[in-house]
């Protein structure tokens, strides 16, 4: 591990907690709101085109957000401003933010700086010249979520983490083409570990890519390591499921705050990823979060 593996702000620390949002009373909240426990999952990962199209216009609406969100990534901003801009631009299109309340999470996205691999909760942590953050949006509306993340840089970021962002991106594109049906799911992350493997990069394990659509996480999972023979499910027209490499500078192995949502790398290396929501088609992949 080389000393550029880890941000120049050094070891993150949790910033203080900030109010939970509000979502207005007509907005439609998905099934798991205002009770504890999993999410009841019951429809199918193959979906009629209908509901292809209601998970391309909650896609659509998550990745604008998400446009909004990176718009104001700047130094001295602070992660719960973000999640204030995601939040209202989500209400503000009708669409509730899946991640709120979900399993007792308590923000409208998720914002990863750094050595944070995924879950990163809105604080009052202000980010810094040279981090990087991954912005994490889901939105609900119609009945369906759509999922999508990227992550940005902050100011002036050097080029070992630069290039982990212009990779981790590519690794997420690669996985794409590799959609087709008839190929099983485990043939997306031989093709993601290939490339990452390149570059002597770290490909975690414990989150994957996942159905999507009526279900937040429907159960099916998608890794982004070869995982052959396992995770043998074949890919079928109008499947829906996202790929979203975390790619780390350093080795894979992650821990988790006290928060029991925050996870970091394990050796403070920093930590990258993208995000799309796709649907199987009969020559490839649709991505259904462009916006």
């Amino acid at each position: 591990m080389t000393p550029t593996d880890r941000a120049p702000r050094g070891p993150l620390k949790p910033g203080e907690p900030t109010p939970i949002r509000t979502v207005p009373e007509h907005i439609a909240r998905p099934e798991y709101v205002g009770r504890t426990g999993p999410e009841r999952v019951t429809a199918s990962d193959i979906k009629d085109a209908e509901t292809v199209e209601r998970i391309r216009a909650a896609g659509q609406i998550a990745a604008r957000a998400l446009e909004a969100v990176g718009a104001a990534i700047r130094p001295g901003v602070t992660t719960d401003e973000l999640d204030r801009i995601g939040h209202e631009f989500m209400i503000a299109h009708d669409a509730y933010p899946s991640t709120l309340h979900y399993m007792g999470y308590p923000k409208s996205l998720c914002a990863s700086i750094n050595e944070v691999v995924c879950h990163g909760i809105p604080d009052t942590t202000e980010l810094k010249d040279g981090d990087i953050v991954n912005i994490d949006i889901t939105a609900y509306k119609d009945g369906v979520h759509g999922d999508t993340n990227r992550t940005f840089l902050v100011g002036d970021v050097d080029e070992d983490a630069r290039l982990l962002v212009e990779r981790t991106k590519k690794a997420m594109e690669r996985g794409i083409k590799a959609v087709k049906p008839g190929r099983e799911v485990n043939v997306i992350g031989r093709v993601i570990e290939k490339y990452a493997a390149r570059f002597g990069y770290g490909v975690v394990r414990e989150y994957t890519g996942h159905g999507v659509g009526e279900a937040f996480h429907s159960g099916l999972i998608i890794p982004h390591y070869d995982s052959a023979p396992d995770y043998d499910d074949v890919m079928e027209v109008g499947m829906v499921f996202t790929i979203e490499p975390m790619l780390t500078l350093g080795a894979a192995e992650t821990y988790q705050w006290d928060d029991e949502w925050t996870v970091l790398t394990a050796d403070g290396s920093r930590t990258a990823q993208f995000e799309h929501t796709l649907v199987v088609t009969e020559d490839g992949a649709d991505i259904l979060t462009l916006p």
